[in-house]
């Protein structure tokens, strides 16, 4: 059985995560039955039902120009920009994933995916509980318990309880990688255009961990 556990700390409306999708993929392949996968919800921005302020929207615009330079084939639809109404909240969309895990059989990869796709292609805005409750009817969950499940106290505090390892791993930026061996956590270096220079690093790592 693996010693070590590989945390991934994210935010499903993070959009650097989103353009990490494709070597965060090629990673777990790499380590599968080597090391434990944790996914670990960060929070972005807290819930706030104020618009967006023109200056931040603008702010996240270009970021997304960024990302699309640096990080070759990744795709956005800016449309989301002028048909939605953005608020600076995430904490609805990672309380959702929370929520589609408490159905099981990894539904929570699966709401994440959703997501991001809703979020990044089709310009769907996942700060809406509507918009939430849609895409996990569409990726096979139980709308009704969704619906209930993701405004309630449990999902709450489980996102605070996610909240709280994140700051015991010391994260402060997303996305994150976090190798933990023998009770000693060591921040890996993302790089967003190859997943071997990734698990090289990871690999290195391991060697520790053996008792």
């Amino acid at each position: 059985m693996p010693t070590a556990t590989l945390y991934y700390v994210h935010d499903p409306m993070c959009s650097w995560c989103w353009g990490f999708r494709p070597v965060w993929q090629q990673v777990q392949q790499s380590l599968a039955g080597r090391v434990n996968i944790l996914y670990v919800l960060g929070g972005l921005a807290p819930d706030n039902d104020l618009p967006m302020p023109a200056a931040l929207q603008a702010n996240i615009r270009d970021t997304w120009g960024c990302i699309q330079r640096e990080i070759p084939g990744t795709q956005f639809n800016f449309d989301f920009w002028t048909d939605c109404s953005p608020r600076r909240s995430t904490y609805p969309a990672c309380r959702a994933i929370l929520a589609a895990r408490l159905q099981g059989n990894n539904y929570d990869t699966k709401m994440l995916l959703a997501i991001q796709q809703a979020y990044y292609l089709q310009a769907k805005n996942p700060s809406e509980i509507q918009v939430l409750t849609r895409l996990a009817s569409q990726v096979g969950l139980d709308s009704e318990r969704f619906a209930r499940d993701v405004s309630s106290a449990q999902c709450e505090q489980m996102l605070q309880q996610e909240l709280a390892l994140r700051r015991k791993l010391g994260v402060t930026s997303f996305p994150s990688l976090v190798l933990n061996c023998n009770d000693s956590n060591t921040l890996i270096s993302i790089d967003y255009t190859s997943g071997e220079t990734i698990v090289s690093s990871i690999l290195e790592c391991l060697p520790s961990c053996i008792d």
